[in-house]
């Protein structure tokens, strides 16, 4: 019983000093990124758009219903779940529109392929029990559906995903100097067509290869994400000694960071959602028993030892 007060304790006190210095902290636009005003899609005039190598076509209306993502390649994937492929409209959406149908998602949202199905299911409840939220607001669309999902729609989406092998999403790529960007619609990132280049600074730069494939949810088009000089090699050395800062992170999510039981792997995500998440838990935005668990690993983590583990775990092959 004492054990179990002391660790009660401890992480009561991790949550109080997170939840003062969210007070304090200015969630970066780079990491949280919002449509500039103006720069969405615009009206669809409906012309039939496609993807290489696929016969389905599309207008973008269509592509972007919540309630029926683009199926590019049905032969590449196990059977899906009606949960999966179509949600139950009018408020859970299908889990394919954002996390798409081979699970790796969009910098907007998180990598599924592959990960714990129990791991998954806890999520939903985290965001169902308003445990789990964040400083981006696009949060509020996976409350409302976890709100009216169901544990067995939950079961059937966490087992479909859980199989999927997670594929190489991300190039990340040392520079100093990263195009200018905007933020378009879905609040995904993009070069600007006619722009120049501009210093990187302490930022990460998260684009699509191919703008056009991505907005259209090509499972086939990945990103590229520029990072600090020298970001890398600092971020391996954190989460490999923890640098007197925090701990290891293989000692829970695995030796090549690919997860461990019901931890999630890590390698395969985005570097702005890592970054999100490091933010998210170390200012108390993201809690839950997992969340809880990491609060004293992310407490003494600088803004710069962030961007340093998301660059260096994003580089890493699944």
């Amino acid at each position: 019983m004492r054990k179990s007060i002391g660790i009660t304790s401890t992480v009561a006190f991790y949550i109080l000093v997170s939840a003062a210095a969210a007070q304090e902290f200015d969630p970066p636009s780079w990491a949280y990124p919002q449509m500039d005003e103006g720069r969405g899609l615009g009206p669809d005039d409906g012309t039939l758009l496609s993807v290489p190598g696929s016969d389905l076509q599309r207008t973008q209306t269509q592509i972007n219903d919540p309630f029926n993502p683009p199926d590019w390649y049905p032969d590449e994937h196990p059977p899906l779940p009606e949960i999966v492929v179509h949600g139950r409209a009018p408020n859970v959406r299908a889990c394919g529109q954002c996390h798409m149908l081979h699970g790796m998602g969009h910098p907007e949202s998180s990598m599924l392929a592959g990960q714990p199905v129990n791991y998954l299911m806890q999520q939903m409840r985290d965001f169902k029990s308003g445990a789990r939220t964040s400083l981006y607001r696009r949060h509020n669309s996976m409350v409302l559906s976890a709100t009216h999902i169901t544990d067995e729609e939950i079961r059937l989406a966490a087992e479909y995903y859980s199989q999927l092998e997670p594929v190489k999403w991300v190039t990340v790529i040392e520079a100093d100097e990263v195009p200018e960007t905007y933020v378009g619609q879905g609040n995904m990132r993009h070069p600007e067509p006619n722009g120049g280049m501009e210093t990187i600074g302490r930022r990460i730069i998260e684009i699509p290869e191919d703008s056009h494939r991505a907005e259209r949810r090509d499972p086939h088009s990945p990103f590229i994400a520029y990072v600090p000089p020298g970001s890398v090699a600092a971020g391996e050395e954190l989460a490999r000694t923890g640098s007197g800062r925090t701990i290891q992170c293989d000692i829970c999510h695995g030796p090549d960071l690919k997860g461990l039981a019901d931890v999630p792997a890590l390698v395969g995500l985005s570097p702005i959602y890592i970054a999100r998440q490091l933010w998210d838990m170390k200012h108390g935005t993201r809690a839950g028993q997992s969340a809880a668990l990491m609060l004293p690993v992310v407490l003494n983590l600088t803004d710069d030892d962030v961007i340093n583990l998301s660059a260096y775990i994003a580089s890493l092959d699944p």
